[in-house]
């Protein structure tokens, strides 16, 4: 798993309900439901359109000073800076690589 924060904004109900459909039995799927609940977190945002990020998740995130913000479909990333150049600048490199390894997806 990618060390950022994930946001699901409007999106969190209906990845809730898929989590509910994992079956109690499998220990992969009560792990992942644990990963993210364990952390889930909701947000007041103030009039300025800021929002405060929980300690426990910014040292989950490591989060210091400079962060990068993406958005990714249905969810935004909220990475360390340094984390996410790291992280690109692998990807990238490993390009051509994911890209063999993901035709089978139909992209």
């Amino acid at each position: 798993m990618d060390v950022c924060l994930y946001i699901r904004g409007n999106e969190w109900k209906n990845f809730e309900e898929k989590l509910r459909t994992f079956p109690l039995t499998n220990k992969d799927a009560r792990a992942l439901k644990r990963f993210f609940l364990a952390r889930a977190t909701e947000c007041e945002i103030d009039k300025q359109g800021r929002f405060l990020i929980a300690s426990n998740l910014r040292e989950f995130a490591e989060l210091e000073k400079e962060v990068i913000i993406i958005g990714v479909l249905d969810k935004i990333e909220i990475w360390s800076k340094d984390k996410w150049l790291k992280y690109s600048e692998e990807e990238n490199l490993a390009a051509d690589e994911i890209a063999e390894r993901i035709e089978n997806l139909g992209i």
